[in-house]
């Protein structure tokens, strides 16, 4: 019975997974129409859309602190209310932290310069799953990323 429910709601969303995961505006003619499937059927899917974009438009990056201290807000309150468990687990971590992400936001940081050093080391550790030291993978480490110096933007 219960795999006979889930292969229902596969059928019923199918082909919308990318579109739920894109940015609106990047969305193929195809996955529009199935977002747009998505949003005629209504339901917690929408609604979790919906939240997900709102939290996008926060961090967008184009718009004045006090803007995003009421977006974001405007999402926590949302999020509460949609009964979600999901929305109202991330709704209570993002209050504990609202202070620090609004700073974050005011002066522009963000952690992908160490997310993207981080990846690329990873892509070293694999390729040099060969070598049999570890002074030899530091090695390859610094050959590949060099010296590594971030500059946060208030330092500037």
């Amino acid at each position: 019975m219960r795999a006979q429910a889930g292969a229902e709601v596969a059928k019923r969303f199918k082909g919308a997974r990318w579109a739920l995961r894109k940015r609106p505006e990047s969305l193929t003619e195809r996955q529009a129409v199935a977002l747009a499937e998505v949003e005629r059927a209504g339901g917690k899917v929408w609604r979790a859309y919906q939240l997900k974009e709102a939290l996008r438009a926060v961090f967008a990056g184009d718009l004045a602190q006090d803007e995003v201290a009421e977006l974001l807000d405007r999402f926590l309150s949302r999020a509460q209310r949609s009964r979600m468990e999901e929305f109202v687990k991330l709704g209570r971590t993002i209050r504990a932290h609202r202070h620090g992400i609004l700073e974050a936001i005011r002066l522009g940081l963000s952690n992908a310069r160490a997310e993207a050093i981080n990846a690329k080391i990873k892509l070293i550790i694999r390729r040099a799953r060969g070598f049999h030291s570890i002074p030899a993978l530091q090695g390859l480490i610094m050959l590949g990323c060099g010296p590594i110096e971030l500059t946060l933007p208030h330092e500037t």
